[in-house]
């Protein structure tokens, strides 16, 4: 019983401090653009000769 006396609230404290978070990432932006990261990867830019098999 000691026991859930303990994890109970740090339960609490862990899933309010996860929807704090969630709020804050709202605020900031940081879900505008979801499918920008996803079609940036897909894109096949030409590098200034950075890549390590172009050294010749």
């Amino acid at each position: 019983m000691s026991g859930l006396a303990i994890l109970i609230p740090v339960a609490l404290l862990m899933g309010l401090g996860g929807l704090a978070f969630f709020f804050w990432a709202m605020r900031n932006g940081q879900f505008e653009d979801l499918d920008g990261a996803a079609q940036r990867v897909l894109l096949d830019e030409d590098r200034d000769g950075d890549e390590e098999g172009d050294q010749s």
